[in-house]
C-alpha cells in the first residue's frame, strides 16, 4: 500500500511505502529571501511533512540539495547546519541546478524512515 501526502493532480508532497517515506523537491515560500532565508524555509516545510508522516529530521537517510547557484553553498550549509541535530545528520548530496523558479535558490529533496 502507498499512502499519499498532500496528493495533487501532477504530483504529492510525500509518498509512504514500506516504512519510507519520500518527499518530494520542497522549495521555499517567499523567493525574495536570501540563501539562509530560503534554506530555513525549506527546512521547515520538509519538517512538517516528515511530521505528517510520522517521521522527523533525525530519521532522514538521504538529502538532496539542489542550489541555483553553487555560490551560495557556504550560506545554505549555515541554515543547514543549525537545523541539523548533531549526531543524526544524513547522507547528503549538493548539485547546482537551474531550478523551475528563478526566484528560488534552493530546493531539498530527502528520505527518511518512519
Amino acid at each position: 500500500m502507498i499512502q499519499r501526502i498532500e496528493a495533487g493532480p501532477r504530483m504529492s508532497e510525500a509518498s509512504i511505502h514500506g516504512g519510507v517515506v519520500y518527499l518530494a523537491g520542497q522549495i521555499p515560500d517567499d523567493a525574495s529571501a536570501d540563501i539562509e532565508g530560503q534554506t530555513r524555509q525549506v527546512l521547515e516545510a520538509i519538517d512538517a511533512l516528515l511530521a505528517a508522516a510520522g517521521s522527523d529530521k533525525t530519521r532522514i537517510l538521504r538529502a538532496q540539495v539542489y542550489l541555483a547557484d553553487i555560490g551560495d553553498f557556504a550560506g545554505m550549509n549555515r541554515a543547514w547546519d543549525a537545523w541539523v541535530v548533531p549526531g543524526q545528520a544524513p547522507s547528503r548530496a549538493t548539485v547546482e541546478a537551474k531550478l523551475a523558479n528563478p526566484a528560488w535558490k534552493v530546493e531539498i529533496v530527502v528520505t527518511a524512515v518512519i
